[in-house]
């Protein structure tokens, strides 16, 4: 009999079920303890495989919000704030990413001399002085504010690794680049929401 793949919705395929029942010692009598601890172990066999056989394109954003070096931080924050996103590459004229720009890059700057760089100390700034450090960083551009160089993958790396890249560079998106660097989409954490990348159920 002919094994099948996991269908998309990421759940068990015959062959991860396969595997899980060679993972389990002896008999197996099912009972409802069994069936759950076979259920557990097949979705552990699908997460590993999907991580490995999902690549970037697979889960990536294809239309991206992106500024160039020169766009005013006022209209970078306008924009962020109109698409509901919490952070945007910065392209050059070429179309090459050359940085990122957050909403923590924003708290940094704006927060108080010597404060934290939260959205609390940054309300406490504006009710204490007007918001003279929100002008300023208004009159910059995103070249200023950015975090450079930005940390950028192919289309074709797989989930796994966007994983770890994403624990291991504490980020929480990564712009998608072809081979002459030049951005053709994005993975934030959010596009791996409902995607069997984390443990089993």
């Amino acid at each position: 009999m002919g094994q099948r793949r996991a269908p998309s919705d990421g759940f068990p395929s015959e062959e991860d079920l396969f595997e899980a029942l060679g993972d389990l010692p002896g008999y197996l009598d099912i009972t409802p303890g069994d069936l759950g601890k076979l259920y557990r172990l097949a979705w552990r066999h699908a997460v590993d495989r999907l991580n490995r056989e999902r690549k970037a394109r697979d889960v990536m954003t294809r239309e991206v919000l992106a500024v160039e070096r020169a766009t005013p931080l006022r209209e970078v924050a306008e924009a962020m704030s109109s698409r509901g996103v919490s952070g945007v590459p910065v392209v050059d004229k070429e179309g090459r990413v050359v940085g990122v720009l957050s909403e923590k890059d924003f708290f940094r700057r704006l927060a108080p001399e010597g404060g934290g760089a939260t959205a609390m100390s940054l309300v406490a700034e504006v009710l204490r002085r007007c918001a003279p450090r929100a002008v300023e960083v208004g009159e910059a551009r995103a070249e200023d504010l950015m975090t450079s160089p930005a940390v950028t993958i192919g289309d074709d790396i797989p989930l796994g690794q966007i994983v770890e890249l994403f624990r291991q560079r504490s980020v929480n998106r990564l712009p998608v680049v072809d081979a002459d660097e030049r951005l053709v989409g994005i993975v934030s954490r959010g596009d791996l929401i409902g995607l069997a990348v984390g443990g089993a159920p």
